[in-house]
């Protein structure tokens, strides 16, 4: 299930739940209403948690015959976990998210099975791709920050576009991890970095044109980080783009989507709430120490 993983993505559920939130509060004064807030994050953080596990794990499913070539320390083809019992696991973990996503409410039920589907759709076809294999990873991830945004759909329909940010990352990410097996491409490495620059310029573009915040020091604070992290693995993998290099680069970008999403959340709910978020980069990086990220 990746659970280092998984770490990153109630990070995204904790960004967009901010972002609608925190306009929701302003909003309120006009009469909104808007409850079960908490109750809503919690069944959210359950579907994410069962949409990202159930998709890594019928990823494994569907690489079985070439993890028996490239990757035989797997659990599937070291004989850990059977084919059909890890099937039945995945498919249970979709079907788990996308339930509880429709506690939320509708929309939200819409967006999970969305998420599913386009997971499934990776795993079996489109990471074959060149153009769409990144692209649909990416919308995954679009669409799970969608999933934490979707509650108040009279909010998140102001906001929508800001799943752009992580389809773009997360593209960058998948184009880098082909060469996590023969080495990369450096073509494909240089690419990714700049498709990280416009995600740095995006995120501090947001709380100065969008939001016209003042709280602009501690926003750099958080993407300065941001952009530490992954850059600095990025260059290492561009000057020797050798499997375990590329490696590194992934896991780090990976990871630090936990930054990315601090990032947001700042913009939108305060340092405060940046600072929640970001304290799970520390339980991420302890889970990655034990478990597969790539």
């Amino acid at each position: 299930m990746r659970p280092a993983n998984i770490v990153t993505a109630v990070a995204d559920i904790l960004a967009g739940w901010t972002v609608t939130n925190a306009h929701y509060i302003f909003l309120n004064s006009s009469g909104l209403q808007y409850a079960d807030t908490h109750r809503n994050l919690f069944f959210l953080i359950l579907a994410t948690i069962g949409l990202y596990g159930g998709g890594v794990v019928m990823n494994d499913v569907a690489d079985f015959e070439l993890d028996k070539i490239e990757r035989p320390e797997r659990p599937i083809p070291s004989g850990l976990a059977s084919r059909k019992g890890a099937t039945i696991f995945g498919i249970c973990l979709l079907l788990l998210g996308i339930c509880f996503a429709f506690m939320v409410s509708i929309l939200s039920g819409e967006i999970a099975f969305c998420v599913a589907a386009l997971a499934m759709i990776y795993d079996f076809f489109g990471k074959h791709h060149n153009f769409f294999g990144p692209l649909n990873m990416g919308l995954c991830r679009g669409g799970n920050l969608l999933l934490g945004m979707s509650a108040p759909f009279f909010v998140m329909q102001d906001f929508f576009l800001l799943a752009l940010i992580p389809i773009v990352y997360i593209a960058a990410i998948t184009m880098i991890s082909r060469g996590e097996v023969v080495g990369g491409n450096k073509k494909a490495i240089v690419l990714a970095g700049f498709m990280y620059l416009l995600v740095i310029a995006s995120l501090l573009f947001i709380p100065i044109y969008i939001l016209k915040t003042k709280n602009i020091f501690f926003i750099d604070g958080f993407v300065f980080l941001f952009l530490l992290l992954i850059f600095q693995p990025l260059f290492a993998a561009y000057s020797n783009p050798n499997p375990a290099n590329i490696r590194k680069a992934v896991k780090a970008g990976v990871i630090s989507l936990i930054v990315m999403d601090a990032s947001i959340t700042c913009a939108f709910g305060g340092w405060q709430f940046g600072l929640i978020v970001l304290a799970l980069l520390p339980i991420s990086f302890l889970l990655a120490k034990v478990f597969a990220v790539t």
